[in-house]
């Protein structure tokens, strides 16, 4: 059994952590590892200047004591230096040393001048440098050395010196601190340091405050996610960016739309089957229980009601099949539709189902638009249904088409007894009925699914229509093209309409 009270590791945590922190935080550990890389290159490469200017400056100090030495005269005497106690004098009064520089001679070991003044670096203080001057010979070439002191590293360069006519033997020796000249470049690494955790602490609060604006929608979209319910899926993410994670909400939200969609649809399907299904079932089982099987009348005319309700409760489940696809993205198959034609086609295969007088009010000739040919053609075979079942013979029932240069209009129009004002709306919703439709035999669904289809194709329905003067049914349908192409060549193969179904 887990223990609620255990401690949770720091791994553990640091794996729950949120994108936002994970982000910041790799994004200052590499700034933090880019600047200490820059502020170490930073201080080899100094260090490395120093060190070079250092040696630079002992090369040229040996190098002008050895001219001084060898053109040089004594200022008291005018002539050249007859000791070494002279010129060692007279050199050091000549030259200041530079900070943590300083200049001592020996003359036979011994200490014989030294830098004046108080200097950091005091040569004849540190025995270690008095000991490799005095291990210089007059024969030996230059020393260049550097040695460990008290005070640090001390860069020596030492020259043994000796003067014609004297037998004293003399070292002249110039000695710099190298460790107080790299602590110059140490103050200037930690005054990097400074401004590297001051701007790594901007670094950080700018990565805090981008980072959250940049995942915003991921929040929003975890927020949404947490509100929606299996009975509301209402909920959206705002959406104002167009970045990947603004189109990643984008498409969350289109995600949304559909699965409500299809919620909604199954919603509506499964009310409308328990609702209109409920009836013919109570139908066909009272008249089932009521049968005497020994009347063979009786049975007669109970198998013609049970088969007529059958055939009734087919028509629905197609009917609605048919609406609960109508969202669907497969629910077209785009192809393109010559108008002319598709009238023809249509008044042809509506002959025959009613005495009418069949006309044509007018012909797009020469127009395509973009569109299922099949669900076309069963949406207007509907309409001439709808136009049959409330008329009778002798009326007129008319097909037509006409296009103007932005939509194209497929209409069916007839001389039956129209619609009454306040059916207008009704008669296009599910199972919407017109006054006077009881006597009309159908589901209520016929021009639900023409709308339906209208709006698959992103066109609509249009009802002109009085009481008493008939009505005309109108499918408006888009036309990008302009409604200007000549029919293309198109494989219709022995692809049959899609069935259709009385209103």
């Amino acid at each position: 059994m887990t223990d609620r009270g255990a401690r949770v590791s720091p791994l553990a945590r640091l794996r729950h952590r949120s994108v936002r922190t994970r982000m910041l935080g790799w994004l200052v550990a590499v700034a933090a590892i880019a600047m200490a890389l820059a502020g170490a290159a930073s201080f080899v490469v100094q260090r490395n200047l120093v060190n070079a200017r250092i040696d630079r400056s002992l090369a040229q100090e040996l190098a002008e004591f050895r001219t001084f030495a060898s053109t040089g005269l004594d200022p008291s005497t005018g002539q050249r230096f007859s000791s070494l106690e002279r010129l060692f004098f007279v050199a050091l009064q000549r030259n200041v040393p530079d900070e943590h520089e300083a200049f001592l001679t020996l003359v036979d070991g011994r200490v014989a001048y030294y830098s004046p003044g108080n200097r950091a670096v005091q040569l004849d203080a540190l025995p270690e440098v008095l000991e490799a001057a005095a291990a210089l010979r007059p024969d030996d070439r230059a020393l260049v050395t550097t040695v460990d002191t008290g005070i640090g590293d001390v860069r020596v360069a030492a020259v043994p010196v000796t003067i014609d006519g004297s037998a004293a033997s003399g070292v002249y020796v110039v000695g710099v601190g190298r460790d107080l000249e790299q602590a110059q470049v140490l103050d200037v690494l930690r005054t990097y340091a400074v401004v590297a955790v001051l701007a790594l602490s901007l670094v950080a609060l700018i990565g805090w405050l981008v980072a959250g604006r940049l995942l915003r929608p991921l929040r929003l979209l975890r927020d949404t996610t947490q509100r929606i319910s299996e009975t509301d899926l209402s909920e959206r993410i705002e959406v104002t960016g167009h970045d990947d994670l603004s189109e990643l909400a984008r498409t969350f939200n289109g995600m949304l739309d559909r699965l409500e969609t299809a919620f909604s649809t199954q919603r509506e399907v499964l009310d409308d089957v328990g609702h209109e299904l409920r009836t013919p079932i109570t139908v066909l089982r009272g008249h089932l229980e009521l049968m005497d099987a020994d009347d063979p009348t009786d049975v007669a005319e109970t198998r013609a009601l049970v088969i007529d309700e059958l055939d009734r409760m087919n028509r629905l489940v197609d009917d609605l099949l048919v609406l609960a696809k109508a969202r669907r993205p497969d629910f077209l198959r785009w192809d393109v539709v010559d108008v002319a034609r598709l009238v023809d086609d249509v008044l042809d295969k509506s002959r025959p189902l009613g005495d009418r007088r069949w006309e044509i009010d007018a012909r797009a000739e020469s127009v395509v638009v973009p569109g299922d040919p099949q669900r076309v053609t069963q949406a207007l075979l509907q309409l001439v249904s709808n136009a049959i079942a409330h008329t009778g013979p002798g009326d007129v029932v008319a097909l037509g088409s006409a296009a103007d240069g932005e939509v194209v209009r497929l209409w069916v129009r007839d001389t039956g007894h129209g619609v009454h004002p306040d059916d207008r709306e009704r008669i296009f919703t599910r199972f919407g009925r017109g006054r006077g439709a009881g006597a009309v035999d159908g589901t209520g669904l016929g021009l639900a699914i023409v709308g339906a289809i209208a709006e698959a194709h992103g066109g609509r329905v249009e009802l002109d229509s009085a009481p008493g003067r008939g009505s005309r049914f109108t499918l408006v349908l888009p036309d990008p093209s302009g409604a200007a192409r000549r029919p293309e060549a198109r494989d219709t193969g022995d692809t049959q309409p899609l069935p259709t179904t009385a209103p």
